[in-house]
């Protein structure tokens, strides 16, 4: 048997060499002067060898001990070499398989469902939120006490609706793995929020009611407190078109045709991943070509005030509204509830027409199909009667 000593002033020559133990551990020396422990064995009547680590790593004591450690799996009928093997792959999966890697893996595959908005929202709620807290952790050790907190921390400051919705992606992200191969269960398939959080107070985006309509053009239209013209326009296009915020301030000018009185908004922009219409009242016109006269040739229509290069700030519209004195009151999604409700009373529009102008998603593929035969026909009267009604009731 071999000495500590022994091992240690063991010298290179020009041919490596070998230093026995026992049982099957010996120590081999190259020439450029490293030392490797081995064991050989053997297992279904073939020899085989086992790399039992590098001096003075892994000393003569320790060399011992991982043969006992791979003897007691050749009595259990366990080929240690092969355990090994397994433990090193499981090892890199471990790695290779965060549920931050496998989150980005979900999200790039589903990347084209999404619009543009969604996408990037869903990563940077994970990004923010959950990559921090288990992001390094593999996927497939994750317990629901290890997923709920980080979803924990994001009810704690107060954002319960936000808390759910990143239950909900990461879920989502768990369907992806054991799609893949990567794990056989999701842990929080059966967790619902409302065992989990606290519950949320349930509210709506802020609109006014029909019979302020009259108040809040006035005040867009006499712009008191010197809103920026093209900010002003903004309001005044949205209250005409009631397209979502971020479809309005990502306009580009290549989506419209001012001749035709078209604006047609790319799938890629749009919510329900579909190219959506929006007839232009003559107004509206009006309005994109004052903003044309002041944008010059530039991408987006509402260019940020101190970047060219990028759109309209989100917050632009509802800091705008806040001025006018509708903080609370109005937001840049309650037009689109302010004109839903005040074209179903008073214009006596049906609701299937308005709902396609909201580019809501259709029931069936029956509803899809009488859409594009006949409501467009009834959608471009419909927003001319909408131009018409509120200029109407401004003058009043």
């Amino acid at each position: 048997m071999l000495s500590d000593l022994q091992v240690k002033i063991a010298k290179p020559t020009d041919r490596p060499y070998r230093l026995y133990d026992s049982g099957g551990l010996y120590l081999q020396i190259h020439p450029n002067g490293s030392k490797y422990w081995r064991l050989k064995y053997r297992f279904g009547n073939k020899e085989k060898l086992l790399a039992l680590g590098v001096y003075p790593v892994v000393g003569l004591k320790l060399a011992r001990n991982k043969t006992m450690t791979a003897k007691r799996s050749l009595d259990e009928g366990v080929d240690p070499g092969a355990q090994k093997q397994e433990q090193k792959e499981a090892a890199r999966k471990e790695i290779e398989n965060t549920f931050e890697v496998v989150a980005r893996a979900w999200h790039s595959h589903h990347r084209n469902r999404w619009a543009d908005n969604t996408a990037n929202n869903n990563i940077h709620r994970l990004e923010t939120d959950v990559f921090p807290v288990i992001g390094q952790l593999a996927v497939d050790k994750l317990t629901v006490q290890d997923v709920l907190l980080p979803i924990r921390e994001v009810e704690a400051r107060g954002a319960n609706e936000l808390a759910r919705r990143t239950l909900g992606l990461c879920s989502q992200v768990f369907r992806y793995a054991i799609v893949q191969g990567i794990v056989s269960q999701n842990p929080i398939a059966h967790i619902k929020p409302i065992d989990a959080l606290k519950p949320a107070k349930k509210g709506h985006f802020a609109a006014i009611e029909s019979k302020e309509l009259p108040a809040l053009v006035k005040a867009i239209r006499d712009n008191k407190v010197r809103l920026y013209t093209t900010t002003q326009l903004a309001l005044e296009l949205m209250l005409l078109t009631f397209v979502r915020t971020s479809e309005l301030i990502q306009a580009e000018w290549d989506e419209f045709d001012l001749e035709k009185k078209v604006w047609l908004i790319p799938a890629s922009r749009m919510k329900m991943r579909r190219d959506h219409i929006v007839p232009l009242s003559i107004r509206a016109v009006e309005i994109l070509v004052e903003l044309k006269s002041l944008s010059g040739p530039r991408k987006f229509v509402f260019q940020h005030f101190s970047n060219p290069r990028k759109h309209m700030s989100n917050n632009t519209i509802l800091k705008a509204l806040e001025r006018l004195g509708y903080k609370g009151q109005m937001t840049g999604h309650g037009f689109r509830a302010l004109a839903m409700s005040t074209i179903k009373e008073e214009l006596g529009y049906r609701h299937e027409v308005i709902d396609r102008q909201l580019a809501h998603a259709h029931r069936n593929k029956v509803d899809a199909a009488y859409d594009r035969a006949q409501f467009l026909t009834e959608r471009v009267k419909m927003m001319q009667e909408w131009a018409s009604y509120i200029y109407e009731i401004a003058s009043s």
